[in-house]
């Protein structure tokens, strides 16, 4: 029993540490694996080149299980559609691949889907594939692209994931609003914070 406790101790303490070694792309960056195809809770097959319109692409790792997801569920979903809005495409990935067998499988992706009402893609990120490529650690975090396909902001939605009442600056926002006008952003990277990526 005090093998076991022992185990799962360490297990939870080198978790971050494997997160800490994985490192996030850089601003300018052009959108890595474009053409990768992911199964969509659509039943389509979709990539990031095909889920981009003209203005650019907002990519946000997500999922249907972290505590900050859920909370931060109706100002993710204001922010999507307000990219939508203005001609920028949205995907959102989950790359939970040691969860896919539970409450993060394809099916409770559908029905999660569904019961928000997404109007966005939202796709299943086959061994983590996108989230290694994008250096992504945590749910949810986001990458916008802007029409030419380079990074311009990454890091969380706003500077207060855990009380959506008293939220200073909208970082993802006055970034969409930058980007789309063809001004440089102001504030390019911020810290997301949320669960760990449940890679295998």
């Amino acid at each position: 029993m005090k093998k076991a406790i022992l185990f799962s101790l360490a297990a939870f303490i080198a978790a971050p540490i494997i997160a800490q070694n994985i490192q996030s792309i850089s601003i300018g960056t052009a959108m890595p694996m474009t053409t990768t195809k992911m199964k969509d809770v659509s039943g389509k097959d979709v990539s990031l080149k095909d889920a981009a319109e003209k203005n650019g692409l907002l990519v946000m790792f997500s999922c249907n299980t972290c505590p900050y997801v859920i909370r931060n569920q109706e100002r993710t979903k204001q922010i999507n559609q307000y990219a939508l809005e203005n001609n920028i495409g949205v995907i959102l990935l989950n790359s939970n691949a040691a969860e896919r067998d539970g409450a993060d499988s394809y099916s409770a992706m559908q029905a999660y889907a569904k019961k928000q009402g997404y109007n966005w893609y939202y796709a299943v990120d086959d061994n983590s594939k996108l989230a290694d490529a994008f250096g992504a650690t945590h749910t949810p975090e986001v990458f916008l692209f802007n029409s030419s396909g380079q990074l311009v902001y990454k890091g969380g939605i706003d500077d207060n994931p855990s009380d959506a009442h008293n939220v200073k600056r909208q970082h993802l926002k006055e970034a969409i609003n930058e980007s789309k006008d063809g001004k440089p952003v102001s504030l390019k990277e911020s810290r997301s914070i949320g669960c760990g990526i449940k890679r295998l």
